[in-house]
């Protein structure tokens, strides 16, 4: 299974690359509420990084069956059968699952690694597992 993970090693500075990196990959700007990867900073706190974790829910609620698993294990959305209901958005446990507003369907991680390659501490890879 080919999936984006956080290393324990080095903490999360907060700096914002990888969520920029993905918004504007995506989507042309930089917004945080795109992006597909989200810091979690709660003051005092090491700030958490929030991935998706493929664990399935997102596929498991759609209504459409437009969320399947590719060959890889990644989660993909077809957009083709989405029908926007937004019901994957609110399954997803880790909040990373974007629906912008005004859009026809939500957008997931699909672990590119374009956040990875952001991160100047190194703590974000794509690996099989």
């Amino acid at each position: 299974m080919k999936k984006l993970t956080v290393s324990k090693e080095n903490p999360c500075k907060a700096c914002l690359s990888c969520v920029i990196a993905c918004s504007e990959a995506f989507y042309k700007k930089f917004d945080p509420e795109l992006s597909c990867i989200q810091i979690v900073a709660k003051a005092g706190d090491v700030p958490k990084v929030n991935t998706c974790i493929m664990c399935g829910k997102c596929a498991r609620t759609c209504p459409e069956q437009a969320i399947t698993q590719n060959a890889k294990g990644v989660y993909m959305i077809d957009k083709k059968k989405c029908v926007g209901c937004g019901k994957c958005v609110e399954a997803c446990p880790m909040h990373v699952m974007v629906m912008p507003q005004g859009a026809e369907h939500p957008s997931k991680c699909i672990a590119c690694g374009i956040c990875a390659k952001a991160c100047p501490m190194g703590i974000l890879s794509v690996v099989e597992q």
